[in-house]
Order: C-alpha cells, then structure tokens, then sequence
C-alpha cells in the first residue's frame, strides 16, 4: 500500500509541477489523500512547491506506566514520520511523563466503579467524553488511533468508531483487561505482548506483536554512577509506577542479610512507601541505595544480577528485554489476578521464579535467595531468558497501522 500511495503522489505531484511550469495550474481533489494512512492532506503553499503533510496519530493512554511507557516508546519510534497527539486523564501520570512535543489532551473520565449511583454517573461521563473525542478526531483529523488500555481506551475506541477512524489497541498483559475484552472486538486490530492471551480474544483479530519499550534499553548502559559499585551481587528491587508497600516490607525484613553476604542492594520503594522518609528508620550502608523511583531502569537491569519485582507488564517486558533473572511477587489484588498470569508466562522460559506476597516474618523470600546465590541458578536463569524475546514490536506495530486504509 505504501508504494503505491508513494506512485499516486509522486504522479499528482509531476502533474502540479508541470501544470506550473506550463502556466497552467492544475486543481487537484485533496480528498484523494485523505483515504490514505500515511498521506493526509497536501497543499499548494507556494509556485512549484508541494508540501506534505506527515499522518496524525492520536494515541490514549493514561494511567500507570504499564499502560503509558509501551505508547512512549512507540511514538518515540515514529516521531519523525508520524504528527502526534496524546490523550490523557486530569491528575494522572501521564502528565509527568508525557513530553510537551506530544500535545497532551486531557479529557475526565473514570473507570465504571462503586455504587450503581456512581456507575450510572460514570457511564454518561463515558458517552459524552466518547462524542467530545470523535468531535477531536475530526478536528485534528485523526488517521489512526493507538491505545493501550486505561481509563481513556474506552471512549476513545468509541469515539473512533463514530467517526469512522480506525484503531489498533495494545494489550500487554496475559490477561486482557476489562476495556479489551468488552471493547477489543470494536477494534480494528488488537496487538499483543503475549501470545496466550489471544485465547481470551476469540471475536477479535490479533496479532503476536511484543510490547514496545524506551530506547534505552536496546543499547547498552552503564551501571548508574549513584549505584553501589563493586564484586557482589547486585540486586535490584522495583515495585513498579504505583510502589509496591507489603513487598517492600518483604525485602527490608531481609536487608540486613542481604548486605551480609556482600550483596549490593538497589531499593526503588516507589512514592507510595514512606518507611525511609524517617531518617531514624533507613539502613546506612555503601553497598545499599534506596530511592523512590529512577529513570536509569535500563542501566540498572542490563548490570543486575537479579531484580526482585512486582509482575506487571511493564516490567515483564523490561525484564525480558534486558534478559535479567527475576523473583516475581505478583500484586494479589491485580484485577483478573493478571499479574500471576504475566509471571507464570516469565517462569516458563526459566528465567525467573514466583514467590507470593507473604508476611515479613515469614522466610520464604530469603530462602529462595540463598538458593540462588548458593548455586549456578542465576547464570542458567540469564541463559534460559535469550528464548524469549519479541524483535521491533514497533515495526510490528507499525505493519498493522499502515495496513489500515
């Protein structure tokens, strides 16, 4: 479809020059432009110059960075090819972390909980954001629509399809969030990071795609310079966007055995964990760093030894990016238990081990690490991670959006 949308116009665009250099402006439908994917609209600015208007991509996602840092790494992919325009929620992370060359539209919306009062009030949130985005879409005029899930995916696949605007949603997880299920077969293609969950998609059309991640973590990085250096084992604990309180407690119960054995131990707590704001409470040490939240992820799993994390698909996917061993502690509350599921997927490929949220008291966690550290387990693990792995999930994504017509 490409090379022939690039043959129609390079044609109109001889005839427009010709028709110039022979004194005889030729008029040509710019509507034939608008049915393409990757040509939009052009326009006559000016004697014998053309000028090309790039496609619109609105993309929605909203919420945690599971949701939000695959759309990133995605419009970081196309940002020299593609307009971009982003779709959000009021107060969320998105605001943070969405750069300002992406425009950021926040529209309210919440998702259909609470008591039936609450639902009903929601639901006709719903509808009307679904008609203020297909009034959007028409505005921006809007080629296509990437979404990843969240608050925003529902009225935005909605309001595509009042207007008529094709849409491929992404679904990270090994169990579909609920806006997929429910919303996926209005889609014009659901792409996956996971290739079991199309079993649960059986009326929509799928394709095994991988999910995207930043850049950075497809070149090598350096270990932090903040990062405890040395010969030990190093650790990396991260709970994810939203922190993770009981698994940090579980890891804290432990940190001193840890130091111990010479292991070097990152702590990312999350903004949520206020326990190592009391300086009275925080474990000094060289080889110990505790911190909130870091951008240097990639740099730290490309250099650990292994990370102990929540099992949500953001951090799926890093790991098995950056090929690091994991322990995964899958959050028990996750909705459909989705984060059991992702884990389980990891623990198949051998590269890494489930352990459940247990209280601190209890040994469990600091037994499966003296196991680890004990044996050859942790080299084997890293081995065992090089069979799971997804090429270019953008430039899979990227096949699929220009397949639209």
């Amino acid at each position: 479809m490409l090379k022939k949308t690039l043959s129609i116009f390079l044609l109109q665009a001889e005839l427009i020059e010709r028709g110039y250099r022979n004194k005889k402006p030729i008029n040509l439908a710019i509507s034939e432009f608008r049915t393409s994917t990757f040509f939009t609209q052009y326009n006559l600015a000016s004697k014998n110059k053309v000028i090309l208007c790039m496609p619109r991509l609105l993309i929605a996602a909203s919420g945690t960075g599971g949701h939000i840092y695959p759309a990133l790494a995605l419009a970081d992919s196309l940002s020299n090819t593609w307009e971009i325009d982003w779709l959000g929620v009021p107060n969320r992370l998105e605001i943070d972390l969405v750069p300002k060359k992406y425009n950021l539209i926040k529209i309210k919306v919440g998702g259909l909980q609470g008591n039936i009062l609450r639902k009903i009030f929601e639901l006709f949130k719903l509808i009307f954001a679904s008609f203020q985005i297909s009034k959007l879409l028409r505005q921006k005029r809007i080629d296509v629509i990437f979404t990843t899930g969240g608050y925003i995916s529902a009225p935005s696949i909605l309001g595509a399809k009042i207007t008529g605007i094709p849409v491929l949603l992404h679904e990270s997880n090994a169990i579909p969030g609920k806006v997929t299920r429910l919303l996926g077969r209005f889609c014009d293609h659901v792409a996956l990071g996971i290739p079991s969950t199309s079993d649960y998609l059986p009326r929509c059309k799928t394709s095994v795609t991988g999910t995207p991640v930043r850049s950075e973590f497809l070149l090598k990085q350096p270990l932090p310079s903040w990062a405890p250096s040395g010969q030990g084992v190093l650790i990396v604990v991260m709970g994810g966007s939203q922190g993770a309180k009981k698994m940090n407690e579980m890891v804290r119960n432990i940190l001193p055995w840890l130091l111990h054995k010479g292991c070097r131990v990152v702590h990312l707590t999350g903004k949520n964990d206020c326990f190592y704001r009391n300086p009275g409470k925080v474990t000094t040490h060289p080889n110990l760093v505790v911190r909130e939240f870091s951008d240097e992820i990639s740099g730290l799993l490309q250099n650990a030894d292994l990370a102990i994390s929540r099992a949500g698909a953001g951090a799926i996917c890093e790991l098995m990016v950056t090929k690091t061993p994991s322990i995964l502690i899958p959050f028990p509350q996750s909705t459909d238990h989705h984060q059991e599921f992702n884990a389980a997927y990891m623990a198949k490929f051998g590269g890494a081990l489930i352990v459940n949220q247990h209280s601190p008291e209890k040994h469990i966690l600091k037994k499966i690490i003296s196991h680890l550290l004990s044996s050859n387990s942790l080299t084997n693990m890293k081995s065992n991670m090089k069979n799971n792995n997804f090429k270019n999930p953008e430039n899979n994504i990227l096949k699929i959006m220009n397949s639209f017509s």
